[in-house]
């Protein structure tokens, strides 16, 4: 493979897995049009390299063996690291201009690959973890400051990084693919509903499983709340799970509390667990609503896939949303809120003309935000730390 000078740098993009968490998300989309764009990029993630990755890749893309769920948490995070410094060293030599990680691991198993091989690492921060080990929080604070060049997805990230760590990060935006997720004149979920046993009542989405930056246990509340008051009493429908933390503590933290409030599993919530491909705008097209009440995101890929699909969407008054969102684009109530959130569900399940406004507005929004625009920007910059 020969590079063609600062125009075309070659680009080995680096990731710590092949589930759809965000970051990984980021990184297919981008890969997969720069590839488009004509750019020489190389995927490289921790994994099963018989399963593959979530979904088919049109990027070149190396899956190189990733370590057991066993030992602690600190423990599998070292051992990742090694794996990745491990897979690389053969595979970049003289064959990259760059390096980009889309994660702490990545991170520092870039900067450990890269330095001798005297290529620049681009690190993209999507948010920071609130790890207490001093292990995990000297690992994720070298991953930022060692680095060469720091991207964030937005400005409130942007300025975090500039007064928690003292470093300067460019912003590029995220993207969203409009044409998958855009709802469909003929679109009937009548199937997903039977499927969980929703059908005649008002069902509520959100995406990324129970942890605690998504605001699972305000969200439980919430609907206990909304199920005092609106008829027949609405479900919640988790997509999602998968997570390198193990949140298993909060997580019954969560389902004992829905106990608590006579809020049923798998009659009132149900919990769909990482669904496949092709079956996910088809959630976004089945729910009434979106409700997605984060404490912390980077950017909220999630949120953009809700209000691409035109769903009403009911989310948290964080900064980073207000990014993007405007009064009249989503129903947005303060982070860790229940009783806030709880009566803006029951306000959203009794307004039809509430859900279709909001529903209306959503893709002009997400329309702003494309995947190839997120390749453009990143190609200028790669050309820039290149040269």
């Amino acid at each position: 493979m020969r590079g063609l000078g600062p125009e075309r740098p070659r680009v080995a993009m680096l990731t710590y897995s092949t589930k759809p968490r965000g970051g990984v998300v980021h990184a297919l989309h981008l890969a997969e049009h720069l590839h488009d764009l004509g750019h020489q990029v190389h995927v490289f993630a921790l994994g099963d390299p018989g399963a593959g990755f979530f979904r088919p890749v049109r990027a070149p893309h190396t899956i190189l063996p990733g370590p057991g769920r066993e030992g602690s948490l600190e423990e599998r995070v070292a051992a990742s690291t090694e794996r990745l410094v491990a897979g690389l060293h053969a595979r970049l030599h003289g064959r990259f201009d760059l390096v980009h990680a889309q994660d702490c691991i990545a991170g520092r198993a870039g900067v450990a690959v890269a330095a001798p091989e005297g290529l620049p690492v681009i690190r993209t921060v999507h948010h920071v973890d609130d790890f207490v080990s001093e292990t995990l929080v000297s690992c994720q604070r070298h991953s930022i400051l060692d680095p060469d060049h720091l991207l964030v997805v937005s400005r409130d990230w942007q300025r975090r990084l500039r007064e928690e760590f003292g470093v300067d990060a460019e912003v590029v935006t995220n993207g969203v693919d409009g044409r998958r997720f855009a709802r469909p004149s003929s679109a009937d979920g009548s199937d997903l509903r039977a499927r969980i046993g929703a059908e005649g009542r008002f069902l509520f989405l959100t995406v990324g499983g129970i942890e605690p930056r998504k605001g699972s246990l305000e969200l439980v509340e919430a609907l206990a709340k909304a199920r005092t008051v609106v008829r027949p009493p609405p479900v919640l429908a988790v997509v999602g799970g998968h997570s390198f933390q193990d949140h298993g503590a909060y997580r019954r933290r969560v389902l004992d509390r829905a106990a608590e409030l006579g809020v049923p599993m798998g009659e009132a919530i149900v919990l769909l667990g990482t669904v496949p491909e092709d079956e996910l705008p088809r959630w976004y097209h089945t729910a009434d609503a979106f409700v997605f009440p984060s404490r912390k995101e980077g950017w909220g890929l999630a949120l953009l896939e809700a209000l691409a699909a035109g769903l009403a969407t009911v989310t948290t008054d964080i900064p980073v949303f207000r990014e993007f969102l405007g009064e009249q684009d989503a129903l947005l109530v303060p982070a860790g809120d229940a009783g806030a959130l709880g009566d803006v569900m029951v306000r959203v399940a009794s307004d039809r003309e509430l859900r279709d406004r909001l529903g209306g507005r959503g893709p002009r929004v997400a329309g702003r935000f494309t995947w190839r625009r997120c390749a453009e920007q990143h190609a200028a910059i790669y050309r820039r730390v290149a040269s």
